[in-house]
């Protein structure tokens, strides 16, 4: 049996963990549980005042990884400006895939829900559950699009708005 392989991280770089999204290393401490010492990255979410600590040898197997290059946020922006791929299935069943999608920590699927599920005025209206999942996927991408980009969510959100209803007005 091999050991997880340890992540190279340092304390004040930004990571994300897929079901949570873009935090920020505090440090690493060592903690005994259970009579085992354990090695922890120590992750703070400023947004939603939350903190995570992580097993330093698990991380990888979580799916906990850096921010996302250059490049793929340019990939996720060309997502974006895709044509909307709506399932036929029951609502249910897509709200789940959705939430997967969310939750799997990767910018290009996150970027399909935003695509997605995303409203024009002219459009019928989103349900409550509907409009749930499609701001839960837009911070993920502003937060994420953000950090990449120097911290600036603000010019982030702009940005993924931009590309959005450049897509409708195209």
């Amino acid at each position: 049996m091999t050991k997880s392989k340890k992540l190279d991280f340092r304390p004040n770089e930004f990571v994300v963990y897929p079901a949570h999204g873009v935090g920020q290393i505090v440090s690493i401490e060592s903690q005994e549980v259970a009579g085992i010492a354990l090695e922890l990255f120590v992750i703070s979410f400023e947004k939603d005042k939350m903190t995570l600590r992580v097993p330093t040898n698990k991380a990888t197997d979580i799916g906990m990884r850096a921010l996302s290059s250059p490049d793929v946020i340019a990939h996720a922006m060309k997502t974006l400006k895709g044509k909307a791929k709506v399932k036929r299935a029951m609502w249910s069943r897509r709200a789940q895939e959705y939430e997967q999608k969310i939750n799997s920590g990767d910018l290009i699927a996150i970027a399909e829900v935003v695509r997605d599920l995303h409203r024009t005025d002219d459009q019928r209206e989103q349900s409550y559950s509907e409009r749930q999942l499609y701001e839960a996927a837009l911070e993920r991408l502003t937060r994420e699009v953000g950090a990449v980009s120097g911290g600036d969510e603000l010019a982030a959100a702009k940005e993924i708005g931009d590309v959005l209803t450049s897509r409708v007005a195209a």
